[in-house]
Protein backbone atom coordinates (compact mmCIF):
# COMPACT_ATOMS: atom_id res chain seq x y z
CA UNK A 1 0.00 0.00 0.00
CA UNK A 2 1.45 3.26 -0.91
CA UNK A 3 1.29 6.21 1.62
CA UNK A 4 -1.53 7.79 -0.36
CA UNK A 5 -3.45 5.52 -0.50
CA UNK A 6 -3.01 4.59 3.19
CA UNK A 7 -3.72 8.01 3.93
CA UNK A 8 -6.65 7.81 2.04
CA UNK A 9 -8.15 5.08 4.06
CA UNK A 10 -7.44 6.88 7.51
CA UNK A 11 -9.02 9.77 6.16
CA UNK A 12 -12.10 7.79 5.04
CA UNK A 13 -11.58 6.11 8.75
CA UNK A 14 -11.66 9.33 10.11
CA UNK A 15 -14.80 10.61 8.51
CA UNK A 16 -16.68 7.76 8.69
CA UNK A 17 -17.62 6.91 5.01
CA UNK A 18 -17.94 3.10 4.36
CA UNK A 19 -15.19 1.84 1.65
CA UNK A 20 -13.41 -0.73 0.00
CA UNK A 21 -9.98 -1.28 -0.70
CA UNK A 22 -9.61 -3.35 -3.84
CA UNK A 23 -6.44 -4.92 -4.49
CA UNK A 24 -5.51 -7.02 -7.67
CA UNK A 25 -3.33 -9.91 -6.42
CA UNK A 26 -1.55 -9.95 -9.86
CA UNK A 27 0.08 -6.57 -8.79
CA UNK A 28 -0.84 -5.12 -5.96
CA UNK A 29 -3.05 -2.25 -7.87
CA UNK A 30 -5.26 -0.72 -5.68
CA UNK A 31 -8.40 1.49 -5.79
CA UNK A 32 -10.61 2.72 -2.88
CA UNK A 33 -14.24 2.24 -3.73
CA UNK A 34 -16.28 4.27 -4.55
CA UNK A 35 -14.09 7.24 -4.33
CA UNK A 36 -11.99 6.02 -7.47
CA UNK A 37 -15.15 4.09 -9.42
CA UNK A 38 -15.16 5.95 -12.37
CA UNK A 39 -11.69 4.28 -12.95
CA UNK A 40 -12.13 1.26 -11.64
CA UNK A 41 -15.39 0.31 -13.97
CA UNK A 42 -18.90 -0.48 -13.23
CA UNK A 43 -18.38 -4.45 -12.28
CA UNK A 44 -15.59 -3.33 -9.58
CA UNK A 45 -17.68 -1.09 -7.86
CA UNK A 46 -21.02 -3.00 -7.72
CA UNK A 47 -19.04 -5.72 -6.38
CA UNK A 48 -17.37 -3.10 -3.46
CA UNK A 49 -21.05 -2.44 -2.81
CA UNK A 50 -22.16 -5.67 -2.03
CA UNK A 51 -19.04 -6.03 0.12
CA UNK A 52 -20.11 -2.87 1.96
CA UNK A 53 -23.57 -4.53 2.34
CA UNK A 54 -22.54 -7.59 3.48
CA UNK A 55 -19.79 -6.14 5.62
CA UNK A 56 -17.63 -9.39 4.49
CA UNK A 57 -14.24 -9.43 1.91
CA UNK A 58 -14.91 -10.71 -0.96
CA UNK A 59 -12.72 -11.57 -4.37
CA UNK A 60 -13.78 -10.05 -7.99
CA UNK A 61 -12.27 -11.36 -10.86
CA UNK A 62 -8.80 -11.29 -9.29
CA UNK A 63 -9.48 -8.33 -7.33
CA UNK A 64 -9.64 -8.88 -3.30
CA UNK A 65 -12.26 -6.64 -2.07
CA UNK A 66 -11.62 -5.53 1.61
CA UNK A 67 -14.58 -3.29 3.01
CA UNK A 68 -14.21 -1.02 5.99
CA UNK A 69 -17.66 0.14 7.57
CA UNK A 70 -17.85 2.37 10.08
CA UNK A 71 -18.54 0.41 13.30
CA UNK A 72 -22.10 -0.85 14.36
CA UNK A 73 -23.77 1.51 17.00
CA UNK A 74 -26.97 0.39 19.07
CA UNK A 75 -28.60 3.80 21.28
CA UNK A 76 -30.64 2.90 23.62
CA UNK A 77 -32.62 5.18 25.57
CA UNK A 78 -33.74 3.79 29.07
CA UNK A 79 -31.97 1.98 31.48
CA UNK A 80 -34.82 -0.42 31.86
CA UNK A 81 -34.58 -4.42 32.16
CA UNK A 82 -34.60 -4.86 28.71
CA UNK A 83 -32.11 -2.30 27.98
CA UNK A 84 -29.66 -5.06 30.70
CA UNK A 85 -31.31 -7.61 28.56
CA UNK A 86 -30.10 -6.16 25.04
CA UNK A 87 -26.30 -5.80 26.10
CA UNK A 88 -24.58 -9.04 25.72
CA UNK A 89 -27.07 -9.52 22.65
CA UNK A 90 -25.68 -6.48 20.96
CA UNK A 91 -21.88 -6.70 21.83
CA UNK A 92 -22.29 -10.24 20.50
CA UNK A 93 -23.52 -8.79 17.28
CA UNK A 94 -20.79 -6.27 17.04
CA UNK A 95 -22.96 -3.59 18.20
CA UNK A 96 -21.03 -0.54 20.21
CA UNK A 97 -23.57 0.44 22.42
CA UNK A 98 -24.44 3.83 24.56
CA UNK A 99 -27.28 3.76 27.06
CA UNK A 100 -28.97 7.30 27.31
CA UNK A 101 -30.60 8.32 30.02
CA UNK A 102 -31.32 11.07 32.24
CA UNK A 103 -32.41 9.15 35.09
CA UNK A 104 -29.04 8.64 37.12
CA UNK A 105 -30.79 6.42 39.72
CA UNK A 106 -31.28 3.84 36.81
CA UNK A 107 -28.52 4.46 34.05
CA UNK A 108 -25.45 3.09 36.52
CA UNK A 109 -22.08 1.66 35.76
CA UNK A 110 -23.61 -1.10 38.07
CA UNK A 111 -26.80 -1.88 36.32
CA UNK A 112 -24.92 -1.71 32.52
CA UNK A 113 -21.28 -2.56 32.60
CA UNK A 114 -19.12 -2.03 29.92
CA UNK A 115 -21.17 0.20 27.65
CA UNK A 116 -21.06 3.75 27.25
CA UNK A 117 -23.92 5.72 29.66
CA UNK A 118 -25.22 8.77 29.05
CA UNK A 119 -27.06 11.31 31.43
CA UNK A 120 -28.38 14.14 29.03
CA UNK A 121 -31.81 14.31 27.00
CA UNK A 122 -31.72 11.79 24.72
CA UNK A 123 -32.08 14.31 21.87
CA UNK A 124 -29.60 16.59 23.02
CA UNK A 125 -27.19 13.09 23.31
CA UNK A 126 -28.13 12.02 20.13
CA UNK A 127 -27.01 15.38 18.49
CA UNK A 128 -23.63 14.51 19.62
CA UNK A 129 -23.85 11.10 18.47
CA UNK A 130 -25.25 12.09 15.70
CA UNK A 131 -26.25 8.62 14.35
CA UNK A 132 -25.38 7.14 11.14
CA UNK A 133 -26.81 3.99 8.57
CA UNK A 134 -25.08 1.95 10.59
CA UNK A 135 -26.96 3.04 13.93
CA UNK A 136 -29.78 1.58 15.26
CA UNK A 137 -32.22 3.63 18.17
CA UNK A 138 -34.03 1.95 20.11
CA UNK A 139 -36.32 3.51 22.93
CA UNK A 140 -37.39 1.99 26.28
CA UNK A 141 -39.14 4.22 29.05
CA UNK A 142 -42.59 4.16 28.31
CA UNK A 143 -42.02 8.41 29.23
CA UNK A 144 -43.18 10.64 26.39
CA UNK A 145 -40.57 13.35 27.71
CA UNK A 146 -38.09 11.25 27.05
CA UNK A 147 -38.64 9.30 24.20
CA UNK A 148 -40.31 11.89 22.23
CA UNK A 149 -37.57 13.97 21.68
CA UNK A 150 -35.17 10.54 21.14
CA UNK A 151 -37.72 9.90 18.36
CA UNK A 152 -37.39 13.08 16.90
CA UNK A 153 -33.65 13.17 16.68
CA UNK A 154 -33.71 9.63 15.52
CA UNK A 155 -35.60 10.22 12.86
CA UNK A 156 -33.92 13.18 11.50
CA UNK A 157 -31.41 11.14 11.45
CA UNK A 158 -29.90 8.62 8.62
CA UNK A 159 -30.27 5.84 11.08
CA UNK A 160 -31.39 2.46 9.54
CA UNK A 161 -33.64 1.27 12.56
CA UNK A 162 -35.64 3.14 14.95
CA UNK A 163 -37.89 1.25 17.41
CA UNK A 164 -40.36 2.28 20.03
CA UNK A 165 -41.36 0.05 23.12
CA UNK A 166 -44.93 -0.18 23.92
CA UNK A 167 -48.55 -1.57 22.59
CA UNK A 168 -50.59 -0.72 19.59
CA UNK A 169 -52.56 1.74 21.27
CA UNK A 170 -49.56 3.65 23.49
CA UNK A 171 -47.99 3.67 19.44
CA UNK A 172 -51.16 5.35 18.20
CA UNK A 173 -50.89 8.03 21.25
CA UNK A 174 -47.22 8.66 20.64
CA UNK A 175 -47.80 8.97 16.62
CA UNK A 176 -50.57 11.83 17.37
CA UNK A 177 -48.41 13.50 19.40
CA UNK A 178 -45.23 13.42 16.88
CA UNK A 179 -47.35 14.70 14.44
CA UNK A 180 -48.48 17.59 16.00
CA UNK A 181 -44.23 18.20 16.38
CA UNK A 182 -44.28 18.06 12.78
CA UNK A 183 -43.08 14.97 11.50
CA UNK A 184 -44.30 13.41 8.05
CA UNK A 185 -46.48 10.65 7.78
CA UNK A 186 -43.25 9.40 6.00
CA UNK A 187 -40.81 10.05 8.77
CA UNK A 188 -43.29 8.15 11.31
CA UNK A 189 -43.40 5.15 8.65
CA UNK A 190 -39.57 4.54 9.78
CA UNK A 191 -41.01 3.89 13.69
CA UNK A 192 -40.43 -0.23 14.17
CA UNK A 193 -43.49 -0.26 16.71
CA UNK A 194 -44.59 -2.13 18.99
CA UNK A 195 -40.83 -2.79 18.77
CA UNK A 196 -39.74 -6.16 18.15
CA UNK A 197 -40.37 -9.09 16.03
CA UNK A 198 -43.89 -10.74 16.83
CA UNK A 199 -42.50 -14.10 19.10
CA UNK A 200 -45.00 -13.95 21.60
CA UNK A 201 -42.19 -12.21 24.10
CA UNK A 202 -43.01 -11.61 27.33
CA UNK A 203 -40.06 -11.49 29.94
CA UNK A 204 -37.09 -9.07 29.51
CA UNK A 205 -34.76 -11.16 28.07
CA UNK A 206 -37.50 -12.87 25.32
CA UNK A 207 -38.36 -8.93 24.55
CA UNK A 208 -34.72 -7.92 24.12
CA UNK A 209 -34.12 -10.67 21.81
CA UNK A 210 -37.40 -10.21 19.60
CA UNK A 211 -35.85 -6.28 19.34
CA UNK A 212 -31.72 -7.55 18.25
CA UNK A 213 -33.58 -10.03 15.95
CA UNK A 214 -35.50 -7.07 14.59
CA UNK A 215 -32.61 -4.62 14.60
CA UNK A 216 -30.96 -7.29 12.36
CA UNK A 217 -33.81 -8.57 9.82
CA UNK A 218 -34.24 -5.04 9.22
CA UNK A 219 -30.22 -4.70 8.62
CA UNK A 220 -29.96 -7.46 6.68
CA UNK A 221 -33.33 -6.45 4.61
CA UNK A 222 -35.25 -9.66 5.15
CA UNK A 223 -38.59 -8.06 5.40
CA UNK A 224 -39.51 -10.04 8.64
CA UNK A 225 -39.67 -6.24 10.65
CA UNK A 226 -42.51 -4.70 10.90
CA UNK A 227 -43.65 -1.12 11.39
CA UNK A 228 -46.30 0.93 12.84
Amino acid sequence: MTPVMLERLLAATRAGRPVVLATRLADGAQYLLPEDAAEAGPALAEAAAAALAADQPALQEGWFLHPHNPPLRLFIVGAVHIAQAMLPMAAALGYAVTVIDPRRAFATAERLPGVAIRHDWPDEALAELAPDARSAVVTLTHDPKIDDPALVAALNSPAFYVGALGSTRTHAKRLARLREAGLSEAALARIHAPVGLDIKAVTAPEIALSIMAEIVATRRGSGLARRG
